[in-house]
């Protein structure tokens, strides 16, 4: 049965795109169809992980909801970033949206029809007969965000450990129970190594009365990296990818 996983944060810097990019690179390696669609559209970037610019888009996201293209025509073949130990059914399919500024300040203007994109999402699992569909969401709380969790399987909220983070991921579990989702995970990223995990791990939990799938360290390789590839399949031994391959793992259990 498919499963739609947003993957959102409450403030942007977060690493919620390269966080995406990379549970949905490792759930594929697995052996699985998967999806990303960038509907980040006011500040798009995943695709940037990818390898993609504007030249690589015929069609984006934008296309498809201004009635430009179906669904189908804006999802482009990306399962050559798992490079190797790929599953025999393993296929990634990326779905971005439009980096060119006319596009970016019409849908700041005009906005766009919500229940059309829920029917994307839909029509997605569909025809590309994917196991998952991630979404990488818009930060903050708006009527796209809202649409997402509420169709949402799974709901992976990233936050840092600092104060305006936790006051705001505080507002997004409520809504979250609310609509509920029926699975939701917290992953705090860019903790500094001299934190006590433990201790972080069980303040997040208590103050949150939700599960804790990981605590990302704070990884200057991973800095380097500047979104130019997915990481944890590059480095699959190091203590980032270790924990991130371990939430991928809580994602596909049945």
């Amino acid at each position: 049965m498919s499963k739609i996983v947003s993957i959102h944060s409450f403030r942007g810097g977060t690493g919620k795109s390269n966080s995406t990019a990379n549970l949905a690179g490792i759930v594929a390696r697995y052996g699985h169809r998967v999806g990303i669609v960038d509907t980040d559209i006011q500040s798009p970037g995943i695709h940037v992980l990818f390898g993609f610019d504007e030249q690589k888009m015929k069609y984006s996201l934008n296309d498809y909801l201004w009635g430009r293209c179906s669904i189908e025509d804006t999802a482009y073949d990306v399962t050559s970033v798992l490079q190797k130990n790929v599953g025999k059914n393993s296929k990634v399919y990326l779905i971005p949206s439009s980096i060119k500024a006319r596009d970016i300040t019409k849908v700041l203007r005009e906005g766009f029809d919500f229940n059309l994109l829920n029917e994307g999402f839909q029509d997605l699992l569909t025809a590309l007969n994917l196991d998952y569909l991630f979404i990488d969401t818009h930060p903050g709380l708006n009527e796209e965000t809202l649409l997402s969790i509420a169709i949402s399987d799974i709901l992976v909220l990233i936050l840092r450990p600092d104060r305006q983070d936790f006051q705001g991921t505080a507002v997004t579990v409520e809504v979250a129970r609310k609509l509920e989702v029926p699975k939701m995970l917290l992953l705090i990223n860019k903790a500094l190594p001299a934190l006590d995990f433990d201790a972080l791990r069980e303040q997040v939990e208590k103050t949150y009365n939700a599960q804790v799938a990981g605590i990302l360290p704070l990884s200057e390789e991973l800095i380097q990296l500047a979104s130019s590839d997915l990481f944890c399949l590059r480095h699959p031994e190091h203590p980032f990818s270790q924990v991130m391959d371990k939430v991928a793992q809580m994602i596909m259990q049945r």
